[in-house]
């Protein structure tokens, strides 16, 4: 455990209802003692860990800050593995500092950014898959990235990471035993141990990088840029979606010259939606540039929404912006406008109608990008999250794939073996088995203070 005792506001800033008032360290359950009187006149360590105490709180001086509830627990049964504890106040910004000032008097030092679940970590009480979902479970915008972190928290990653990294061991400690006891009748080990061991091994890796392109959709939104010519109606589009004016709408060609980023959450999918630029030729230098912007955007997209004004004939304007877009992913495509008396659905393949006015067509839209982004299975929590776990990922596999380069040339199996060592360096680092002081700072930099 930590030597000194850490507190720190864990709820939001402004006022709320209740506001938590968060300890961990050596101090936590006497620092609130010295504070908080029961009402009922006991002392709050005479009621067991985890009751609900009703009590009068008062600063060093014995004046009264309120009149709140307070519990503890003792390490290491607690979400840090220290002793905790917590006061639950009325939610008055200043009633939440008085606590806290009043804590510090006691030696007590606020807590920094993320420090109770770097704590947890560091007395293995979780690890750092488990506390990357913390911190996602928190940020999380749409029900599946928060089922995925849930998942997460409870080790679903962490264990299907220890299997390989296990196997790996299994590797390596038959080929130490086999080489320190060579006169005892054991197993041998040859080549084909190691080429079942490491295949087998290589191939889960493969499988597990290749699910971090959906694990990073989850958190930051699957890029979709909203295309079509000048007037198509791609911004009423982009406001019809957000629920409010985000973006400018006027009947004048070229109003929009930037993109415009803005997320939603559309058929339970997040999106990071991109209002571009009318793809079009221009002579306008600054409206050119935001048509250099647009198609960028168009090739950064995993989706697109290739909008057609639906009151006039298709074009070949039309026509070479559907092309363009089949360089992304997904595509859906739109006929806007069918709220207008001259609106006529273009004969394309599947286009549908949609108005931004009447909300005509918004439910279908949903219904398209839901069907086209899949949630995926119940081993949702088995992804990848974050780019430190893909590299380290990523770079297992290169150690592994290292080993056979290194049988086909026909090296010794402890030269072999020394890049699956490294392998296994990689996969400790994805859960906190072997990682650096630096990688583990910056995880917990991404925290807020009080979690």
């Amino acid at each position: 455990m930590m030597q000194d005792t850490i507190a720190a506001i864990a709820t939001g800033a402004g006022r709320s209802a209740i506001g938590i008032v968060r300890l961990s360290g050596p101090d936590a359950l006497s620092g609130v003692e010295r504070l908080f009187t029961p009402a009922s006149g006991r002392k709050l360590s005479e009621y067991p860990p985890s009751s609900l105490v009703y009590g009068v709180l008062r600063d060093a001086e014995g004046r009264v800050i309120d009149h709140c509830l307070a519990t503890y627990s003792l390490a290491p049964r607690s979400y840090t593995g220290e002793h905790t504890a917590e006061l639950q106040c009325h939610g008055s910004p200043a009633v939440l500092h008085s606590a806290l000032e009043a804590l510090f008097t006691l030696g007590i030092r606020q807590a920094e950014a993320g420090e109770f679940t770097r704590r947890a970590f560091l007395n293995q009480r979780m690890d750092l898959t488990q506390a990357e979902a913390v911190i996602d479970l928190i940020d999380a915008e749409t029900a599946a990235a928060a089922r995925c972190a849930a998942s997460q928290l409870g080790g679903a990653l962490r264990r299907r990471i220890e299997g390989i990294y296990d196997d790996l061991v299994n590797l390596m400690a038959h080929f130490d035993v086999v080489l320190d006891y060579s006169d005892e009748d054991l197993d041998p080990f040859d080549e084909a141990e190691i080429t079942t061991s490491v295949g087998k091994a290589a191939e889960e890796l493969r499988q597990l990088a290749a699910t971090y392109r959906r694990g990073r959709r989850l958190y930051d939104g699957v890029p979709c840029a909203i295309v079509g010519q000048p007037n198509s109606g791609k911004s009423s589009l982009l406001n019809a979606i957000l629920g409010y004016d985000r973006a400018i709408v006027t009947d004048i060609p070229g109003t929009t010259r930037d993109t415009v980023e803005e997320k939603a959450v559309v058929g339970g999918v997040l999106l990071r939606l991109i209002d571009t630029a009318g793809l079009r030729d221009t002579e306008d230098t600054v409206e050119r540039i935001g048509v250099e912007r647009s198609r960028q955007a168009l090739e950064r997209a995993e989706l697109a929404l290739v909008l057609i004004d639906g009151t006039r004939p298709i074009t070949d304007e039309d026509r070479a912006i559907l092309a363009m877009a089949q360089q992304v992913p997904e595509v859906i495509v739109l006929a806007t406008k069918a709220d207008r008396p001259a609106f006529v659905l273009p004969e394309l393949a599947q286009v549908f109608a949609c108005s931004s006015v009447t909300g005509e067509g918004m439910e279908q839209l949903e219904r398209e990008i839901a069907a086209r982004f899949p949630e995926g299975t119940a081993d949702q929590g088995e992804i990848l999250t974050s780019q430190r776990q893909a590299q380290a990922i990523a770079r297992a596999g290169e150690c592994l794939q290292a080993v056979f380069d290194a049988m086909a040339m026909g090296m010794t199996p402890d030269a072999v073996l020394s890049d699956v060592e490294l392998a296994m360096d990689a996969l400790g680092e994805v859960i906190g088995r072997s990682v650096k002081e630096d990688v583990t700072q910056r995880i917990f930099d991404r925290f807020c203070v009080g979690k």
